[in-house]
């Protein structure tokens, strides 16, 4: 049984993981500690667990084996670095940092103490991933051209997001670095190169301290365009998906949950409508996934990989908004 120290209660999904954590086989819930001492002690007693008021304390005299961390973003260097060196496991929700640089302290630590790091990323597990990988990688749509990923909600407009989700000193950033991960990653895998450069703008439509409605432009080397956008000002906006490239173009969610494929004819001429995909069933979750790889002693090199690139992407989108330019990938500090 792998037992799990329970890292902050500060995200809206960290109840979500303790629910995987609790119900599966090989895992449970052992220790809580949280920044915010009152709300690690109600979860704890809620779990029927001990609640740590100093983290270092948990860490080496809670008898656990792994974290799931759901601190505050600006706390994850601190809390995984931390973990990593008390020889802990990481799960960790996205963003693993805000940086690149307080990113490879963190892996730094990672690899030094032989820990297993997964990133919470989703939707790289969901069925309309799959499906659109397996269609890029039969080359059906040619060359891409054009990746474009909406993910948005109505949470600073209906007032159901927590107020701490508003604090730059918090969370780094606001919908971009929060909801528009996932808009992020999934183009940056579509893509399949990692951008060269990003220029982004953010609104701010409820005048919080963070950007609560965003855009970011995504510029390769190979002259394909990825376009992310996310908000927590928009009631109807549909999660949806565009893949286009010289032969063809995938859609997903316009706005029905549908996959739709229209590619050029063996001869040169289009075809004559989009035609529905099948969507196979969703893959182990990202958690399952770092479960076996601490049981089975593997890495998680693509979600990994993956995460890093997300950071960096993150970290240029802010940059280029607070400096109105586009800011390369290259100029960030490692």
């Amino acid at each position: 049984m792998i037992r799990i120290g329970k890292i902050s209660y500060w995200h809206v999904h960290a109840w979500d993981y303790t629910k995987q954590a609790l119900e599966h086989p090989d895992t449970e819930i052992a220790a809580v500690w949280d920044e915010n001492a009152e709300r690690g002690q109600a979860a704890a007693a809620k779990l029927g667990v001990p609640f740590y008021a100093d983290l270092e304390d948990m860490l080496h005299n809670g008898g656990i084996d792994a974290v799931i961390v759901d601190a505050p973003t600006t706390k994850h260097q601190e809390v995984m670095v931390a973990a990593a060196r008390a020889g802990k496991h990481i799960f960790t929700e996205k963003v693993v940092a805000a940086t690149l640089k307080e990113l490879n302290v963190i892996l730094d630590e990672i690899a030094a103490n032989q820990v297993k790091l997964t990133v919470s990323l989703p939707r790289l597990n969901d069925g309309y991933t799959l499906a659109i990988r397996d269609i890029l990688d039969q080359g059906l749509l040619g060359r891409i051209t054009l990746v474009r990923a909406r993910l948005s909600h109505n949470g600073a407009t209906a007032g159901w997001l927590p107020e701490h989700f508003y604090s730059l000193e918090e969370c780094g950033g606001g919908a971009l670095i929060d909801l528009g991960c996932h808009p992020m990653y999934l183009t940056r895998l579509f893509l399949n190169e990692m951008p060269a450069s990003v220029s982004a703008q953010f609104g701010y439509v409820t005048g919080k301290q963070v950007e609560d409605n965003a855009v970011a432009t995504l510029s390769t080397g190979s002259g394909a365009i990825g376009i992310v956008e996310a908000g927590f000002v928009n009631n109807h906006s549909p999660f949806t998906l565009e893949v286009h490239g010289t032969e063809g173009t995938l859609l997903y969610g316009t706005p029905d949950s549908k996959l739709l494929l229209r590619t050029s004819g063996g001869d040169g001429t289009a075809a004559e409508q989009f035609t529905e995909q099948e969507i196979p069933p969703a893959r182990e979750s990202a958690f399952h996934q770092w479960v076996r790889h601490i049981q089975e002693d593997t890495t998680a090199d693509e979600n990994i990989s993956l995460a890093i690139d997300l950071t960096k992407l993150m970290e240029a989108s802010n940059r280029s908004n607070s400096e109105r330019r586009a800011v390369r990938i290259d100029e960030l500090s490692e």
